[in-house]
C-alpha cells in the first residue's frame, strides 16, 4: 500500500500529464466542434511547436519567449494550411478532409526529418524550473508543477474566451447551427480560419511545454495525436468541457497505471476510452443523441 506522499506524487504526475494532453486535445476539440474537421495533422503541428520552441530557446535562452513565439509561428502555418487546402473541401465528404490532413501530416513529418534529422534532440529545462519541490512530503519536479499551473491558466482562459467574448459566442453558435450563423451575416470562413489557427497554436503550446518533459523527435506528433484523439473521444467530440475532464482522467489513469500496473501502462487510457464508450457512446459530455 502506497503512503500519502507517494499518492500525492502520483496524483501530481497525473495532473501534469493531463494538462499536457489538455493543451493539445483542446485545440483538436475546438477545431472539430466548429468546423467538423478531424485533423490528423494536429500532432504534426504539436511537433512543429516543440521544434520551433527548441530553436528559439537555444538561440535566445528565454523559455517564455519560445513559449509565446512558437505558437504564433505554428498558428500561421495553420492559417495557410486551412486556407489553401481545407477550405476548398468544406461541404464535401469528410473522408476527403481526413485523407488530406493525414497526407499533410506525413509531409510535415518528413520535412522535420529533412531539417532537423531523424534523431531525438534534448530540450533543456529552463534554469528557473529545474530541481524539485516538496509537496505534502512528495519530491516533485518544479517544471511539472509549472505545467500544471500553465494548463489550468490556459483552460480558464479558453473557457472565458468561449463563454464571455463575442467571438466565442460566434464559435459556440457555429457549433450548434452553422447555417444560422451564416444567415446572420457573419463571415464563417474567416471564423474557420481564425479558429483553425487558434487550434494549431494550442497544439504548439503543448509542443513547447512537452519539450523539457519528453525528448523532441520526429515521431512525437503521431504519439501525441493518438492520445489527444482518445481524450477528445472520452470527453465527447466538440466539447471543450469534455476535453478538460477527459484529459485529466487520462493523465491520472496513466500515472496510477504506471505505478500499479507498469506492464499495462501503455494501454490504460485506451481501456478507459472503451469503458466510457460502453457507458456513454457519445462521450462524457458529447451529443446525447449518439447514445440512442
Amino acid at each position: 500500500m502506497a503512503d500519502v506522499s507517494t499518492i500525492v506524487g502520483i496524483v501530481l504526475n497525473g495532473l501534469a500529464i493531463g494538462m499536457l494532453l489538455l493543451l493539445v486535445a483542446s485545440g483538436l476539440s475546438l477545431i472539430f466542434g466548429l468546423m467538423g474537421v478531424v485533423n490528423f495533422a494536429h500532432g504534426s503541428l504539436y511537433m512543429f511547436g516543440s521544434y520551433f520552441g527548441l530553436v528559439l530557446f537555444d538561440r535566445t535562452g528565454v523559455f517564455l519567449l519560445a513559449l509565446l513565439a512558437a505558437p504564433f509561428l505554428v498558428a500561421g502555418i495553420g492559417m495557410v494550411m486551412e486556407y489553401l487546402t481545407l477550405r476548398p473541401l468544406y461541404g464535401r465528404d469528410p473522408l476527403y478532409q481526413i485523407l488530406l490532413t493525414f497526407g499533410i501530416a506525413l509531409i510535415l513529418d518528413e520535412l522535420v526529418v529533412l531539417v532537423w534529422g531523424p534523431n531525438a534532440l534534448d530540450f533543456t529545462t529552463p534554469a528557473w524550473a529545474q530541481g524539485v519541490l516538496d509537496v505534502a512530503g512528495a519530491a516533485f519536479p518544479a517544471y511539472r508543477l509549472f505545467v500544471i499551473v500553465l494548463g489550468a491558466v490556459v483552460a480558464v482562459g479558453l473557457y472565458a474566451f468561449l463563454q464571455r467574448t463575442r467571438y466565442g459566442l460566434v464559435v459556440r453558435a457555429g457549433t450548434a447551427n452553422r447555417t444560422m450563423v451564416e444567415a446572420s451575416g457573419i463571415n464563417v470562413k474567416r471564423a474557420f480560419t481564425i479558429m483553425f489557427a487558434v487550434g494549431a497554436g494550442m497544439a504548439a503550446v503543448g509542443g513547447v511545454v512537452a519539450g523539457p518533459m519528453l525528448s523532441v523527435h520526429p515521431a512525437m506528433g503521431l504519439e501525441m495525436v493518438i492520445e489527444a484523439f482518445v481524450v477528445v473521444v472520452i470527453g465527447g467530440l466538440g466539447s471543450f468541457r469534455g476535453s478538460v475532464v477527459g484529459a485529466l482522467l487520462a493523465g491520472l489513469a496513466q500515472s496510477f497505471g504506471s505505478y500499479y500496473v507498469p506492464a499495462a501502462s501503455s494501454i490504460i487510457i485506451f481501456a478507459l476510452m472503451v469503458v466510457v464508450l460502453l457507458v456513454r457512446p457519445g462521450g462524457l459530455f458529447g451529443d446525447p443523441e449518439v447514445e440512442h
